[in-house]
């Protein structure tokens, strides 16, 4: 049963099996010895007392080597000994117990105790040697399976099948050599049931849960044995008994046996401490390293900056890659991580030894190096180039671009102070149109602490009553009549002062601000212009949409919320959308404008001429006014014509295909009065700028409509009648090709022009009553 045991497991386990197969064929082959002396020698039991003295020595010592192999084929077992190490402790420690054990045997059965009185063998040699082994056999046994970790009964039966092999050959050896073949034959009944135990226990799928990976254990194995021989030893001499040379071998072998155990320990804790404070480096070093790209991290910079000589010049270089999260949202985080690999590659492979590159998070990485100013400056130069060159990947080449910024230790007083630094500059940097190398400068603290006081200020102007509405004129042309206003937002701070809109506007779009300031501007200005409405002035508001606004879902709510609330016209309100806008969605934006104009307002495109929209985008877009760019009125020098007529041929281009497309043309930016003429010129109805006036407060701006209202019962001809100073919604059926009637405030008529304007232009006062 073992040697079939034996064949059908594998690896260190096979082996085990085969050492208890060969102990178990030695133990049978022993015993089957001694029975055939039993059998041979029975007539003449007490004449044959050499041989059989001869004979059970031989016996003693097979069943010897069979318990050695047993147990060599316990501790083989899984989960008894991993190592080598692990199994020498295991014998040690079995060997001081079966130290003990026959030592407190021998006493108990020696001169003058004598527990077993005559039955008490005298001395041979087969009994030693069987005592022995039965001795360490119980003792590595009993190790054994208080060591093992649950579940170990495939351990304890073996345990105990091991005993019971070492015991028969005890009773087999003593029956033939003193007490006699009842004593024998006990033995040889034994056997047969301890080989089948350790039989069965091989064949179980589990002997052990594990093996015990504690290197320390409490010493109660070695202090009983050694409690047991003390006091053992003191009995003995108490009662007159004396030592012979097996006892003080007995002695030997447990003091040496517990040295020997004692500086196993010794060094087994000398190598688990090893160990410990080996891992204890692996991991505070991988708490220093990116475990992507093998870098340091953010810890591991700041220890090597903390560990640098203060005495020597560094600088550190801030870098972060441009547009790196289109590349992970739109190629997956594989090629992300693949890119940031390189990346880390590339720096390594282009600094200088003693130089340290480290990824601080994301796709921000950073380059501490003992460097002057000007070298550095180089380097990052260098980098700009190497970091930015295209990254091959299966999926296809990835293009990116690095932003850098330098910081001096010079500037800085600390750590925290030049990593901030760097970042700064990094900042700005980017801010400055990235792909470039930016130096820190102080001046980025002031800009960053007051970017930092606006955002912290602006979050409470509402609440706090700091925000308040100025309105631009828009004018008709050349009658300088103002006809509406556009609403721009001003912000005093108590301590800031006045804060520019181009200031705070892009912070508050950056910081989520802009929504709750457009809700408020759009129902402020829709409160003033209710309020101009009803003092009987002809006049419509316009109020700035940002993209971020336009694309928010509840827009349309709030601004048909806001009409209803101040009862204001639709018609009369125009919300301005820039140029800039058309670059984000066009279909989507097609599809909000379109929700805005169903509730009655109109739509301003404004900048025209300085952004991204081409004339498809034009034709698609649903919008009623167009506002010409500043960059087109004021563009080169109007070109004079005869009379001294100025003429801009921009705006004149512009104004004929808003005409041809239905829609009003407003001017911007109109600073001069050659400017004006021009626009006039191009047959522009409408304009803005600071020629007619800046942004002034709603009083100021009702100042100059009751100024420019007509006295009761004057002509018409002084101020046009119903909607004539509205800009035209863009309808269907919108005159395109009708001839437009200069009134009379317009001025006198260049007879050259009219005719090529009547061709194009619109009739104002049906575009005013369609609108």
């Amino acid at each position: 049963m073992l040697a079939l045991s034996a064949h059908r497991h594998t690896g260190a386990r096979r082996i085990g099996h085969w050492l208890l197969a060969v102990g178990g064929a030695l133990a049978a082959a022993s015993a089957a010895l001694g029975l055939f002396a039993l059998v041979t020698m029975a007539e003449h039991w007490q004449h044959e007392q050499a041989q059989r003295t001869g004979l059970a020595t031989l016996i003693a010592a097979g069943m010897a080597g069979s318990g050695a192999l047993l147990c060599a084929g316990l501790l083989r077992l899984p989960g008894v000994a991993e190592t080598p190490g692990a199994a020498l402790r295991l014998v040690l420690d079995g060997l001081v117990i079966g130290a003990a054990l026959w030592f407190v045997g021998w006493v108990l059965l020696a001169e003058p105790t004598r527990v077993l009185g005559d039955l008490t063998p005298s001395g041979c040699l087969a009994i030693l040697v069987a005592t022995v082994t039965a001795a360490v056999a119980v003792g590595l046994t009993f190790i054994v399976g208080a060591r093992a970790r649950a579940p170990r009964r495939g351990l304890l039966l073996a345990g105990t099948g091991v005993n019971l092999v070492t015991g028969s050959g005890l009773a087999i050896s003593a029956g033939i050599c003193q007490a006699g073949p009842t004593v024998a034959l006990v033995g040889a009944v034994l056997l047969p049931f301890g080989l089948l135990m350790v039989a069965l226990a091989g064949r179980a799928p589990e002997l052990a849960g594990g093996p015990d990976g504690d290197v320390i254990r409490r010493g109660t194995y070695a202090v009983l044995p050694m409690v047991a021989m003390a006091v053992s030893a003191v009995y003995h001499l108490l009662v007159g008994g004396d030592f012979t040379i097996f006892a003080v071998v007995a002695g030997i072998v447990e003091g040496f046996g517990l040295v020997a155990r004692q500086y196993l320990a010794l060094a087994d804790v000398r190598a688990y401490a090893g160990r410990l404070a080996e891992r204890e480096a692996h991991f505070r070093e991988l708490a220093h390293t990116d475990p992507l790209t093998g870098l340091a991290n953010r810890r591991g910079l700041l220890r090597a900056v903390q560990q640098a000589d203060p005495e020597t010049p560094w600088v550190l270089l801030g870098l972060d890659l441009d547009g790196f999260k289109n590349v992970n949202d739109m190629r997956g985080h594989d090629v992300g991580d693949a890119v940031l690999v390189e990346v880390g590659r590339r720096l390594k492979s282009n600094l200088r030894p003693g130089d340290l590159a480290a990824r601080l998070g994301g796709d921000e990485f950073a380059v501490l190096m003992r460097a002057r100013p000007a070298e550095a400056q180089r380097i990052a130069e260098r980098l700009l180039g190497v970091v930015g060159s295209a990254y091959r990947h299966e999926a296809g080449s990835v293009f990116l671009s690095v932003s850098i910024g330098v910081a001096d230790s010079a500037d800085a007083a600390d750590v925290e102070t030049l990593l901030r630094n760097a970042d700064l500059a990094l900042r700005y940097a980017k801010q400055r149109g990235k792909n470039r190398v930016e130096r820190y400068d102080a001046t980025y603290d002031n800009l960053l602490r007051r970017r930092t006081t606006l955002e912290h200020e602006m979050r409470g102007a509402i609440e706090r009553d700091e925000l308040h509405l100025a309105f631009q004129p828009v004018v008709a042309v050349p009658s300088v009549r103002p006809v509406g206003a556009e609403a721009l937002l001003r912000w005093h701070h108590p301590e800031l002062g006045n804060v520019g809109p181009d200031e705070f506007i892009p912070l508050a779009e950056e910081c989520g601000m802009i929504a709750k300031l457009g809700a408020w501007v759009l129902h402020r200005a829709c409160h003033q212009l209710s309020l101009w409405l009803a003092a009987g002035h002809d006049v419509w508001v316009s109020v700035n949409v940002s993209p971020r606004e336009l694309h928010a879902p509840e827009y349309v709510v709030q601004v048909t919320e806001a009409l209803r609330a101040h009862r204001v016209p639709p018609q009369r309100l125009v919300l301005e959308v820039t140029e800039h806008a058309v670059a984000t969605d066009l279909d989507e934006l097609i599809r909000r404008l379109r929700a805005l104009r169903l509730t009655g307002v109109r739509i301003a495109l404004d900048d025209f001429g300085a952004g991204y929209s081409s004339l498809g985008q034009l034709r698609r877009l649903p919008i009623d006014i167009l506002k010409i760019d500043h960059s087109l009125v004021a563009g080169p020098e109007p070109i004079r014509r005869p009379k001294g007529r100025a003429f801009a041929p921009m705006v004149d281009v512009v104004m004929r295909l808003g005409h041809q497309l239905g829609l009003e043309v407003i001017a911007e930016g109109v600073t001069n009065p050659t400017e004006l003429a021009a626009v006039v010129e191009a047959g522009c109805r409408f304009g803005q700028g600071q020629l007619f006036g800046w942004g002034v407060p709603a009083e100021h701006l009702e100042a100059m409509l009751e100024a420019a209202s007509p006295p009761e019962g004057s002509g018409s001809e002084s101020r046009p009648k119903g909607d004539a100073g509205k800009p035209a919604s863009r309808t269907a059926g919108n005159s395109r090709s009708a001839p437009r009637q200069r009134r009379p405030s317009d001025g006198p008529a260049d007879p050259k022009t009219d005719t090529a304007q009547n061709a194009g232009s619109v009739d104002s006062s049906r575009e005013m009553r369609q609108a």
